[in-house]
């Protein structure tokens, strides 16, 4: 049975990566074409011409106005998948249509539904929207991870390794010595993992981009909607500074560190990342320095889950791990995740915390 949760949106893409070029993407497992019709509208339709499964994406393949036109032998498609001509008949064969997949741009996103399309509601769909706000600027980014997605969840949901694989970036030892709070909201769909960082060493990665420098009130707040959109809300600001009574918070900086978790096969994974802020904005010596430091982070991550996806495809059957309490918000994640695709949670039995 599949690990990858159905019936749910997943992001496909940035709003900027599709144009008018025939654009490919695997997303769970499924070869996906996308393309922006002449009013800026996204479309997705499955990647293969349905007479010789030619994948319309390949050249010489290429979009004539708002049609795709297979480039093996000349079947054409409109943005819904319909079929409106095939070579030497005039008649369309009946059957001969796309896959269409509901999508939605949204918060700088490409939103594809992967799963029975009758169950496709945007409103379920989590929201970033300071990616495209004025009020921050963003810088992002996209790497492929050769593991599967679920290992990229654990390792975002328990920031205490920044310690250990991103010291000189991001990580300082109070990431790792300072207590979690765990907050699961099974109706929403939702798990929260908080770590309040009073008086911590300022990184190399918010020293330079804000210019503070010692000690900092370092704040980490977790939030994941299962499966695909991970948010950080972290806030940086002078030793006792704290946000006023009306959640006014002048005294600090704010980023929003965003990660969109998509499966593209079982042991392969889209990363996309963003990091959004809400000071110097128009700096863009900060922007550059935090997409080429996030990026390193990003890649230092993708390397250590490349080397864990080989070492867990490996693995003896009944192998356990162990789990304490830094791991509560994994935990939570992973039920979330193995209810979603109707299995029970990966060493279930075993998972505890001490």
């Amino acid at each position: 049975m599949s690990a990858i949760p159905r019936n749910q949106w997943y992001v496909a893409a940035y709003g900027t990566e599709i144009g008018r070029d025939l654009f490919a993407r695997t997303i769970c497992g499924e070869p996906i074409l996308f393309w922006r019709t002449e009013s800026g509208t996204v479309t997705a339709n499955s990647d293969r011409c349905v007479h010789r499964r030619f994948p319309l994406s390949q050249a010489p393949s290429r979009l004539v106005g708002d049609q795709v036109v297979c480039g093996y032998h000349g079947f054409t498609y409109g943005p819904d998948g319909k079929c409106v001509a095939v070579p030497g008949q005039a008649r369309v064969p009946r059957t001969a249509r796309l896959t269409p997949y509901p999508v939605v741009e949204q918060d700088s996103f490409v939103w594809v539904w992967i799963g029975d399309p009758a169950l496709a509601d945007p409103a379920r769909i989590p929201r970033a929207p300071y990616l495209d706000s004025a009020d921050y600027t963003t810088v992002c980014g996209l790497e492929p991870l050769r593991a599967r997605f679920s290992l990229l969840v654990d390792n975002l949901l328990d920031l205490s390794h920044e310690t250990y694989l991103h010291g000189g970036y991001i990580g300082t030892p109070e990431v790792a010595d300072t207590p979690i709070s765990t907050e699961v909201d099974d109706d929403a769909g939702i798990v929260y993992v908080s770590r309040h960082m009073d008086d911590a060493e300022c990184p190399p990665f918010y020293a330079k981009s804000t210019g503070l420098a010692g000690r900092i009130s370092r704040w980490q707040d977790i939030e994941y909607t299962p499966p695909c959109l991970y948010k950080l809300h972290s806030r940086i600001a002078p030793v006792g500074s704290v946000p006023n009574p009306d959640g006014t918070d002048p005294d600090a900086f704010h980023v929003e560190v965003v990660y969109a978790i998509t499966p593209e096969t079982e042991h392969s994974t889209h990363d996309f990342w963003a990091v959004a802020r809400d000071f110097a904005l128009d700096d863009h010596e900060v922007s550059e320095f935090l997409a080429e430091n996030n990026r390193t982070v990003v890649l230092q991550d993708v390397e250590a889950l490349n080397v864990l996806e080989q070492v867990v495809q490996t693995e003896p059957p009944g192998y356990q791990e162990l789990s304490i309490n830094i791991d509560t918000g994994g935990l939570a994640a992973r039920r979330m995740l193995a209810r979603m695709a109707g299995q029970t949670p990966r060493n279930a039995p075993a998972e505890r915390t001490r």
